[in-house]
């Protein structure tokens, strides 16, 4: 933000991404003016998709096997999505060599959760697809509650990838979060 010379965002984060996302709108809450969370744990410890994953990712030696990126990328996927998008994500996860798929595993399982650590003040935005194999009904319930007025938008029949299935949708309830958000900053008294 400061290399662009921006003051303050809309911050968003898919999976992992969106842990980091929470990190900057607790550290820097007034460089951030709302909060979109996309497919985010409240927390790795535990889930059953992360705990099927451990093995096989303690497992993985250079080069990675392409059949391991493959399984794992179509696990986080419940909807067809277009032929190229699907070769894009192969190909980016296959140039990820072992030691970053384990210590990123490592990392997430070891990260506190984050709206335990301190208080979250931006206005939130949860998106969920309810087939995601990560992250629980009860789970993003939790985060929501932990977050002062977030809204929670569940997918139905959607999975962990939830702009890659439902891009349209996704894209709209985005646009309308920032535009409520933008209301909001440009209120009287904001």
């Amino acid at each position: 933000m400061d290399a662009v010379g921006l003051d303050a965002a809309v911050v968003a984060g898919h999976s992992s991404g969106g842990v980091a996302a929470q990190r900057i709108a607790i550290d820097h809450p007034g460089r951030t003016l709302g909060l979109v969370l996309i497919g985010t744990p409240r927390d790795f410890r535990g889930l059953p998709g992360v705990v099927a994953i451990s093995r096989p990712v303690a497992e993985l030696a250079d080069p990675v096997d392409p059949g391991f990126v493959r399984a794992f990328v179509e696990s986080t996927i419940t909807r067809p999505v277009p032929p190229a998008y699907l070769d894009m994500l192969l190909a980016e996860s296959g140039k990820v060599p072992a030691f970053v798929w384990k210590a990123t595993l490592r990392g997430l399982m070891e990260a506190e959760i984050a709206t335990a650590r301190a208080p979250i003040a931006a206005p939130t935005l949860i998106l969920w697809g309810d087939q995601d194999m990560l992250c629980s009904r009860a789970d993003q319930e939790a985060m929501a509650a932990a977050i002062p007025g977030a809204e929670l938008i569940a997918y139905a029949g959607t999975g962990h990838s939830v702009a890659a299935e439902e891009p349209a949708r996704t894209a709209a309830d985005i646009t309308a979060f920032l535009q409520r958000v933008r209301r909001t900053a440009l209120a009287p008294g904001a």
